[in-house]
């Protein structure tokens, strides 16, 4: 009951192919079958993004000690809706210097690139839409193409604002690309394979029946995983990495001459982007979609997924509510002069965890070299002197 419960989805799909088993060439099979995966992948995480873009508003809203949407629809749930239909039917203003080919180009292919990412994360066992060997080159392949539609965003919009936002987006998504694929490797590397059904089936198995052997839960994953995290904030331009963004930096970035409905194409794109990179987190450190304990792997593994997901899109928003933006130029140095170096020692403890036996004394020396290398940074990188205690002095 459990297996059929969890391949429910296959089986539907297979029953919907064998409509056409025998009466459809193989191509046409393939062809439609591409298709039902796309409008699946579609269905799931534009209803996704639709549900978190309300849940945000109403979670900031409870640790602000505000309201959050509350009007539109039982408990402000119909918000979404209101906001898709007054982005459809607000006006789409175009400056009129603007390259108008590449000004809507750009939010037409951001959302694309974002897409496509989702396409080789495996979403439940047998559940991965498009199996690529090389699902994680792919993955960042694609991802990297960002950059390219934030430049065409400020570039086409003609605005010396818009193409500062842009540039500033650009300079601080490629700082932490750097430490965000670096961070992938220690994984690739323990595995031997770039593709994430196998990284996933590494995870697998359990000690003593209660202990996973997930990659987080040893001291080179651990690391490897927070500056995963840290630098897919920056990559998303979340709170407090929003730099480009913010209303007190530089208007809205490159979207400062966007509106309508390719605003929100942007917006849609962000989310989506973030999505992508917690299931990526979640398929290299987190065990995939295999239960946290042997006993309960009786639940569906799809659940088990987008459970572990829903607790990274969680801790996004909880550190939106609660951490200030900081300044480019600290985001800058944290980048190349800490997260760079510390993304190096991770691929180092992985070699060392690996050709130590994989076990405790693996473990411990791993976790040597990785303190040894934070706390020489920590001597290296004293911050004391730049924020020294402020005296403030009031006029009497």
């Amino acid at each position: 009951m459990s297996d059929s419960l969890d391949q429910i989805f296959i089986h539907a799909k297979q029953w919907l192919l064998s409509f056409m088993s025998g009466r459809a060439p193989d191509w046409l099979v393939q062809i439609i079958s591409s298709l039902i995966n796309i409008v699946a992948l579609l269905g799931v995480f534009l209803t996704l993004f639709a549900l978190i873009s309300v849940l945000e508003r109403k979670i900031l809203g409870r640790m602000q000690n505000r309201y959050g949407p509350n009007r539109v629809g039982p408990f402000g749930l119909f918000q979404p809706v209101a906001d898709g239909i007054k982005m459809l039917i607000k006006e789409d203003i175009v400056p009129a210097r603007a390259d108008k080919i590449v000004h809507f180009l750009a939010p037409v292919l951001i959302a694309a690139a974002a897409i496509l990412t989702l396409g080789v994360i495996p979403y439940g066992r047998n559940m991965t839409p498009f199996t690529i060997d090389g699902g994680i080159l792919f993955f960042f392949a694609v991802g990297s193409a960002t950059e390219l539609m934030v430049f065409m965003a400020g570039w086409g919009s003609n605005n010396k604002y818009s193409m500062l936002g842009a540039m500033r987006a650009i300079a601080q998504m490629i700082s932490y690309e750097l430490p965000l694929i670096i961070t992938v490797l220690p994984v690739v590397m323990i595995v031997g394979s770039l593709n994430p059904d196998k990284i996933v089936g590494a995870q697998a198995a359990y000690s003593l029946g209660f202990i996973p052997h997930w990659f987080v839960f040893t001291p080179w994953g651990a690391t490897a995983f927070i500056l995963f995290f840290v630098s897919g904030l920056v990559e998303s331009n979340r709170t407090p990495f929003d730099v480009p963004e913010g209303e007190s930096e530089i208007v809205a970035g490159h979207m400062t001459e966007y509106s309508g409905f390719k605003y929100a194409t942007f917006f849609m794109a962000e989310y989506i982007g973030m999505f992508a990179i917690s299931g990526l987190g979640v398929t290299l450190f987190l065990g995939g979609w295999h239960a946290p304990v042997h006993f309960l792997e009786f639940i569906p593994s799809y659940v088990w997924f987008f459970v572990k997901l829903s607790i990274l899109l969680f801790v996004y928003i909880w550190l939106r509510g609660t951490l200030p933006r900081t300044r480019i130029d600290q985001i800058m140095n944290f980048a190349w002069k800490f997260m760079l170096p510390m993304a190096f020692t991770c691929v180092v403890a992985a070699a060392v965890w690996h050709y130590t036996g994989r076990g405790l004394r693996g473990w411990l020396w791993s976790l040597a070299v990785i303190a040894a290398v934070y706390f020489t940074l920590s001597i290296l990188l004293d911050t004391r002197r730049k924020f020294a205690p402020r005296t403030y002095r009031f006029a009497e």
